[in-house]
């Protein structure tokens, strides 16, 4: 019996160990929580080896091959991420982990494939030497992580995250306290603004700063908004707003010139249905590459908007199996309209699974070198990193027949994943004895409904 037939019958054992579990005393129930934690870190450390064992095949497979030294090894990351199902980005970074395990941190690699370090922590040593060169980076490993002898205690035992974090920044600090300062110069060059769903029709907007930055918006939003909730709120009477919500309001206000933070155009692209948009539909509308938003929020933020501002509505056509087919555009060529209606129907994101991305590029999946259309069937959005990874030597896609628009990828080790686009808005469907429909005052500046062909 292979490994991994022993891994597919140890896997069939754990699913069928809810039958079991009543029979066990509550420190058998202990230690096998405890048991599943180290098999746990094991099979991460044993993930990390094969990762590494299937970069270095690519690569001796592409340079015999004679591909270029700077291609090689194109695609690999993405392979480890559809084999661990995450995304592209994850693949990348659990990659890179694993190659440092493999090359500099030996002690964190045996550490973890004991079960002394989760792979979060082990992730940490990683990460936090790694402005360290190699020698530097090993003793750092060796001072952290290694084996204590029989008599001695674990260092690892019972630190938890925050405190092996810094203990190894300490050891970095005090080995190379200028590899410190540099990290810290790159990092300042790498402050950005970032936005991510949350739940509830919420999002997380963030802004990674220097901490003297950070800190002084932090400050005076926090300034103003005591003195507005000490004045009793006057933009807000007989509904007063918390310190909190004051702060955000004033950041939306004060990053977009609005007069109120609600005064959001409907320029960020908010994608409903008929019934949702003029009716009483529960369906929620959508924000491509960012979420859902629930039906009722996003009338009102539509009612909102025309009363202040200008507001379009753009029609999308699906036909009876609810596939997009068409949306109406101003633009007379194609090249303009066919991205719209790509970031309407695959809602923004990148089209690999498991990747939650931006999508940046529009793809031929089948490449126009070979004769690929410019056309909707055989165009997807894609993020720039799994937009160069199908590019490596050995990866397929073809658009494969189906009700919705469905891309199928095959990687170089044989592999196939598929991803269909997502179900678009469903159209109101009017039944014999339909109720009155509520009435919603949306007056639109241009006002063209939404009608989907049934």
């Amino acid at each position: 019996m292979t490994l991994l037939d022993d891994l597919r019958s140890l896997t069939g054992a754990l699913v069928d160990e809810p039958n079991t579990v009543q029979q066990l005393t509550e420190a058998e129930v202990v230690d096998l929580l405890r048991s599943l934690e180290d098999l746990k870190a094991a099979a991460c450390a044993t993930q990390a080896d094969l990762a590494v064992r299937l970069d270095h095949t690519v690569r001796a497979r592409e340079a015999a091959a004679g591909v270029a030294a700077a291609r090689r090894g194109r695609g690999v990351a993405q392979q480890v991420a559809l084999a661990r199902r995450e995304s592209p980005h994850r693949g990348r970074v659990l990659l890179g982990f694993a190659q440092d395990l493999a090359t500099d941190l030996p002690h964190t690699r045996a550490a973890l494939a004991a079960g002394r370090l989760n792979e979060h922590r082990a992730m940490i040593v990683a990460r936090e030497t790694g402005c360290l060169d190699s020698h530097q980076r090993s003793q750092v490993d060796t001072d952290t992580c290694s084996t204590p002898d029989a008599e001695d205690e674990d260092p690892l035992d019972g630190v938890g995250t925050a405190r092996l974090a810094g203990q190894v920044r300490a050891r970095v600090a005090a080995t190379d306290p200028a590899a410190v300062v540099r990290r810290q110069r790159r990092a300042e060059s790498e402050r950005r603004v970032s936005v991510r769903p949350a739940p509830d029709g919420m999002a997380y907007l963030s802004g990674l700063l220097p901490l003297v930055q950070a800190v002084a918006c932090y400050a005076a939003l926090d300034r103003d908004a005591k003195a507005i909730v000490a004045a009793g709120d006057p933009t807000h009477p007989g509904r007063p707003r918390s310190k909190g919500q004051v702060m955000a309001d004033l950041l939306v206000e004060r990053i977009t010139g609005q007069t109120t933070a609600d005064a959001v155009p409907v320029t960020v692209s908010l994608v409903m249905s008929d019934a949702t948009l003029l009716g009483a539909g529960h369906e929620p509308a959508h924000v491509p590459g960012h979420g859902p938003v629930p039906a009722q929020v996003a009338r009102e933020t539509v009612a909102r908007a025309t009363t202040e501002l200008q507001a379009w509505v753009r029609r999308l056509y699906t036909d009876p199996a609810g596939r997009l087919i068409a949306l109406s555009t101003t633009s007379r060529l194609a090249t303009e309209g066919l991205a719209d209606y790509l970031q309407v129907r695959d809602q923004g994101l990148c089209r690999t699974p498991w990747c939650d991305a931006p999508a940046r590029h529009v793809d031929h999946i089948t490449p126009w070198a070979e004769g690929g259309a410019t056309d909707a069937e055989n165009l997807q959005g894609l993020c720039e990193a799994c937009n160069h990874a199908k590019q490596a030597a050995g990866w397929r896609q073809q658009a494969m027949p189906d009700a919705r628009h469905l891309v199928e990828t095959t990687t170089p080790t044989g592999h196939r994943h598929r991803s269909p686009a997502p179900t678009p808005p469903k159209p109101a469907v009017p039944t014999a004895r339909q109720a009155p429909r509520p009435h919603v005052d949306v007056r639109f500046t241009d006002l063209v409904d939404f009608v989907h062909a049934a």
